[in-house]
């Protein structure tokens, strides 16, 4: 793949823009956003509101303005995700690239904001896979110390962070309704260990993917740039709390594959799936089963596209709690041999 641009680090002092380029749900949930602007400030950093960041449903080119005007801000030093969605698809069509591509700034965000992460992309920036406002910041208590280190480090510093493997995690959640939940510290279990295949090598190249039910609208749609692709580099996969069947992430990934796209991946990093939601709420071994198979079901598709290349299952830069910033369009190394994995921020 070719190399982007790193935008600059943030600075204490910093304004950043908070966006909801997907859903509106500050306006609907303001407990845990107002909590994670407090968070923000407790970084350094100052929080600044776009007039869509508290209306759901508001109109794409209303969400689209508000990015371009982010971006284009130079008091603004940085841009962050309230939270996902399920339409920014319907956004990027109306982002302004040129206004994007001469004021390169660091945007933070996952889930419905991978179109944002690959349209920043598209534009030859690094962009990162990872927090959110009322998720990571807003978490309950406090921010989970993983979470918080690896933010701190992408959102401030430059070169190499090896990532954390924690030994607990969470993916229960609480109702964010209610004021009790922020008085309660998180479900936490064990974390099953990350999982190495043919880790009998070191890879080290640029990034691209995120959250796969996003990369199926964005291939369907027509967005994704095969042109814009080298060789070499590191998917990331990882799914959402909507919980797709394993055949349907081994669909998926097919999917990528026939696209000729998993052919040019010598890594994958698979995200821990996240295995609970108030629709299904699993127990400790029915989780661990459904991991499991999404687990085989995406080392199933690359054995067929991509024979040989190194997979690391269960790694924390998804929809689970700790989470870990990955670099979107920049540099990670996945150490087989030394079981580590270092980004460059």
């Amino acid at each position: 793949m070719i190399e982007h641009q790193y935008p600059p680090p943030l600075q204490p002092g910093d304004k950043i823009a908070v966006i909801s380029a997907g859903a509106g749900l500050p306006g609907v949930l303001p407990l845990p956003f107002d909590l994670g602007l407090e968070r923000l400030r407790a970084f350094g950093l100052e929080p600044v509101e776009y007039p869509t960041t508290r209306v759901m449903g508001s109109d794409p080119r209303d969400r689209a303005r508000d990015v371009n005007a982010a971006f284009a801000d130079p008091d603004i030093k940085g841009v962050i995700a309230s939270i996902g969605g399920d339409d920014q698809i319907t956004v990027t069509g109306h982002l302004d690239a040129g206004v994007i591509a001469a004021n390169p700034k660091r945007f933070f965000g996952y889930s419905d904001n991978t179109n944002l992460l690959d349209f920043v992309w598209r534009q030859g920036i690094v962009a990162f896979h990872g927090g959110s406002v009322m998720v990571e910041f807003g978490r309950p208590m406090a921010m989970h110390p993983v979470s918080e280190s690896s933010l701190r480090a992408a959102m401030f510093s430059t070169g190499e962070f090896t990532l954390t493997e924690p030994e607990t995690y969470n993916d229960v959640s609480r109702d964010w309704a209610d004021p009790g939940t922020f008085e309660l510290e998180p479900h936490s279990e064990a974390a099953e260990p990350w999982q190495w295949h043919h880790a009998d090598r070191v890879v080290e190249g640029v990034t691209w993917g995120g959250c796969l039910e996003i990369l199926e609208m964005m291939l369907a749609a027509g967005r994704v740039d095969d042109g814009a692709f080298g060789d070499g580099g590191v998917l990331l996969v990882e799914t959402s709390e909507e919980m797709p069947e394993a055949e349907h992430v081994y669909r998926m990934m097919r999917n990528i594959g026939e696209r000729g796209l998993l052919a040019r991946f010598d890594a994958v990093l698979h995200g821990r799936a996240r295995a609970w939601s108030f629709e299904a709420p699993n127990d400790v071994e029915a989780k661990r089963v459904y991991q499991a198979e999404q687990a085989e079901a995406v080392l199933r598709a690359v054995g067929q596209y991509r024979p040989g290349a190194l997979v690391v299952s269960g790694v924390d830069f998804g929809h689970t709690d700790p989470q870990l910033v990955l670099p979107y369009g920049g540099r990670v190394r996945v150490d087989g041999p030394a079981r580590t994995i270092t980004a460059t921020y």
